[in-house]
């Protein structure tokens, strides 16, 4: 596979493109959904509500941790996960900005 030019791209564009290869996978998203409805940190529910393996439970909130979307804490032997919204509001306001600039002019 060859070598991407993100270099060529504006930050926002990277933004975006990193924002959207992360949420383009449904666990993630269903992770995401499950945790922004809880009232406190989650901790070992995901595997039981989700129904994946812990490994791979574990990996995805590794990728959604790493675009800054949840934040975690160790508690005991478990890490513990919750929405950090300061970058949840980021996310929005990108994506809202992304929507209301792009033209409706197709046929």
């Amino acid at each position: 596979m060859g070598i991407t030019k993100t270099q060529i791209f504006d930050k926002k564009q990277n933004e975006l493109a990193q924002l959207f290869k992360i949420l383009g996978h449904p666990a993630r998203i269903a992770i995401l959904q499950y945790i922004s409805k809880q009232n406190s940190c989650i901790c070992n529910d995901l595997v039981e509500e989700i129904g994946l393996a812990q490994a791979t439970i574990s990996q995805h909130l590794k990728e959604l941790k790493s675009i800054g979307l949840l934040k975690g804490e160790i508690e005991g032997k478990s890490m513990c996960y919750c929405i950090n919204i300061d970058r949840w509001n980021e996310v929005q306001q990108l994506l809202t900005s992304f929507f209301e600039t792009t033209k409706h002019n197709c046929c």
